[in-house]
């Protein structure tokens, strides 16, 4: 019997290092990938197959689809997982910024669905797991670029979902709620952890910074999402979107129910906005 083969992008740490281990145990053959290759060496040893991917290079992203061509490798589940989180005010924060995070967060993954997807095509089936984030319908200040990108890529998920289906190719968009990761200590802020003197938000920088960390307050951890996930893709019928982690249900209800100037009200009390004039 043929082994299922599972290619994860962002191998390093959080998520997508739980998600390698996890599949692993399920049996599949995990295909890892990292912008640093040196930071899944373990997995390497554990008996996956590793391979160096920044998913912005897209000579990178050639290069792996010409080695799996060239091994006979076809994934049988793609999972977009890499990605980062920008956070600060939209004021302060620059277009190359914002345009870097749609990068990683938004084109990238589109890009590697077009360069993966034939695989799949051609033997028939394939399921695409494309993370976002429970931040695409429930957005609080300071991070509207990073909920601006998993909101964007929600919406090309269902484009891709219906898209794809008649090939065989299942699209499921992933939200996690807060997970237990290097999430918060790998956010950009918009200068070093510290805002300009002249920022109009200066008065509640310390706003800014608890923002970055929020995620990793009373987080499910990784390991427990990764079993979660695997456990709904190996043995359930998949639905377009699931929900998983600590707070990916409870917002969600929040912003249906709430009208949104009340909840407006308070984030902002929240988020220290009603001390600045």
């Amino acid at each position: 019997m043929t082994q299922n083969r599972v290619l994860i992008t962002g191998c390093s740490s959080g998520i997508g290092r739980s998600l390698c281990g996890e599949f692993h145990r399920q049996g599949y053959a995990v295909i890892a990938t990292a912008r640093r290759l040196e930071a899944i060496v373990d997995l390497q040893a554990a008996g996956m197959s590793t391979h160096p991917l920044d998913v912005t290079q897209s000579d990178q992203m050639r290069q792996l689809v010409k080695t799996l061509q060239k091994e006979g490798i076809a994934p049988d589940i793609l999972v977009n997982n890499a990605g980062y989180a920008l956070f600060g005010p939209l004021m302060d924060l620059s277009p190359e910024a914002i345009a870097a995070q749609f990068a990683t967060n938004v084109v990238a993954p589109v890009q590697i669905v077009q360069a993966i997807s034939p695989l799949m095509k051609a033997q028939g089936h394939g399921i695409i797991l494309n993370i976002a984030s429970v931040s695409s319908v429930f957005t609080t200040p300071f991070a509207g670029a990073y909920a601006g990108s998993k909101a964007a890529l929600r919406a090309l998920s269902d484009a891709l979902r219906m898209e794809l289906a008649p090939f065989g190719i299942q699209v499921v968009t992933v939200h996690p709620g807060a997970i237990a990761s290097e999430f918060g200590n790998n956010a950009q802020l918009p200068t070093s952890s510290q805002l300009s003197e002249d920022s109009w938000y200066a008065p509640i920088a310390d706003k800014i910074q608890m923002r970055a960390t929020l995620s990793q307050q009373k987080a499910t951890p990784s390991d427990e999402f990764a079993r979660q996930l695997v456990q709904t893709v190996v043995h359930a019928a998949l639905p377009p979107e699931i929900w998983l982690g600590n707070k990916s249900r409870q917002l969600p209800l929040l912003k249906r129910w709430l009208p949104s100037r009340l909840l407006d009200r308070i984030q902002a009390e929240h988020f220290g906005l009603t001390t600045l004039n």
